[in-house]
């Protein structure tokens, strides 16, 4: 926080709570900034990306981070700054495994995170609720009343957590047992949560192995290809990664370098992930240990590349979304760790990362391990209502690590004024993806954006 942003309840003369309710779209085209973002991706990759977010608006949404973004740049904030997660909707919080095998419900996707006013997080989020609500045939009053819920519980959340120490709040975290709990009124909601925590946990990354390898002649394991979303590295995208796997085991923890230490690099593939990041250079490594006796334990790790965050870049915040110590080299990279690291509870004791090679810096963590999450459209109403309160809560529990959240807090005070103010933003944003969505299909249509065939 800027030495010049007043002390809580004072930061409203600059910005009143019923202010956040504004937003002027400035007339950008869409269509301009997807182009702007696909120039540096794989080329290849482009129409797949645009397949994806056309699957739906709120598929849209996911990928366009970037929109949001620079739309955000351009609305009043509070300057008062949070480790960010930069892409808070409600997609992108799920079940992960701890380095202690427990299933954990958090933030999970951090490739946009960086320093950023604490409420572009929770727009993120609500417009996400809004979209996501509209998209399950929900009434307006009802995604209305989804979104003023969720902003609700930031709040009084965020509240709660101010009254503990910040030791406390550090190694507070949500499992699936506090989930199930909370459902237990509602059963089907409490199936829902166990179904989606029992699939998780096979989401590991030995199934993986069982899926997508198989032994050559020489008895070594390999990596068999499923075009168009899992091939062989190309030798172009790989140039230059030779010893990457032992400097990305310098930047992890000891006792994870020591066990890593004894495998070695088996194999690489490109895939292709997601709806936003289609298009950025994604690898899966098998990675493989000889075992006494004979025969091969395998692990698969993901290796992924972070380019600059869209809030330094259509954010407009520049270098200072950049977490302090930032390394000379892989720093982009080291900002993805460390968002996770900081917004998390726990997060992957393989989360790592290497130099910059070719000008690209990539990150590594460990691929399928446990991770899961809530089909917003298998919910009713009330069930997406508190889905939607849960992911505000664990984001304030997130933003509740950085020293201005005691400031946020202060802000938001304890009237509904704020979650009042934030769903008619939510409600206008909605509104304005929508013409995001048909632009873009109106551009497709034009020949001016490539798209793959749907379902890709």
């Amino acid at each position: 926080m800027s030495a010049d942003v007043p002390n809580g309840k004072d930061l409203r003369k600059r910005v009143s709570r019923s202010a956040q309710a504004g937003f002027t779209p400035d007339g950008r085209d869409p269509v301009d900034i997807i182009r702007e973002q696909n120039s540096t991706r794989i080329q290849e990759l482009v129409p797949v990306r645009i397949s994806r977010m056309l699957h739906s608006p709120f598929s849209f949404y996911r990928g366009g981070a970037a929109l949001m973004a620079h739309d955000l740049a351009g609305e009043a904030n509070t300057g008062v700054t949070v480790m960010s997660c930069g892409d808070a909707h409600i997609s992108n919080f799920g079940l992960f495994a701890s380095p202690e095998r427990r299933q954990l419900f958090d933030v999970n996707d951090f490739d946009e995170a960086g320093s950023a006013p604490w409420e572009w997080d929770v727009k993120r989020l609500a417009a996400s609720v809004m979209i996501a609500a509209r998209e399950n045939g929900y009434t307006e009053d009802q995604a209305r009343s989804a979104v003023v819920s969720a902003a609700g519980a930031y709040r009084t959340t965020l509240a709660g957590l101010m009254e503990q120490g910040a030791v406390d709040r550090y190694y507070l975290s949500v499992d699936v047992d506090r989930l199930t709990a909370q459902a237990a009124d509602d059963q089907p909601l409490k199936d829902l949560i166990e179904q989606t925590a029992k699939k998780a946990r096979k989401r590991t990354s030995a199934r993986m192995v069982e899926k997508i390898t198989a032994t050559s002649a020489d008895g070594e394991p390999h990596i068999v290809a499923d075009p168009p979303t899992l091939v062989p590295a190309p030798a172009k995208l790989v140039e230059g990664f030779e010893g990457l796997y032992a400097q990305y085991l310098d930047s992890i923890r000891a006792d994870a370098a020591q066990l890593l230490g004894q495998f070695r690099v088996l194999d690489w593939a490109l895939r292709v992930v997601g709806v936003g990041s289609v298009g950025t250079r994604c690898f899966i490594v098998l990675l493989g240990r000889d075992v006494p006796g004979g025969g091969t334990e395998t692990l698969f790790l993901q290796v992924k590349e972070a380019t600059q965050s869209v809030l330094q870049t259509y954010g407009k915040l520049g270098p200072s979304t950049m977490p302090p110590r930032a390394p000379k080299t892989g720093a982009q990279a080291w900002r993805v760790v460390a968002g996770q690291q900081i917004l998390q509870a726990q997060s992957d004791s393989f989360l790592g990362y290497t130099p910059t090679i070719r000008g690209k810096d990539f990150y590594w963590r460990q691929f399928r391990d446990m991770k899961g999450s809530v089909v917003p459209e298998l919910l009713s109403h009330d069930q997406f209502e508190r889905y939607g309160q849960a992911c505000a809560a664990v984001l304030a529990r997130a933003h509740a690590q950085s020293p201005g959240s005691a400031t946020a807090s202060a802000y938001l005070g304890k009237s509904t004024e704020f979650e009042e103010a934030v769903a008619m933003f939510a409600t206008a944003y909605a509104d304005q993806n929508e013409k995001d969505y048909a632009a873009v299909q109106a551009a497709v249509k034009a020949g001016v954006l490539p798209c793959a065939e749907a379902g890709v």
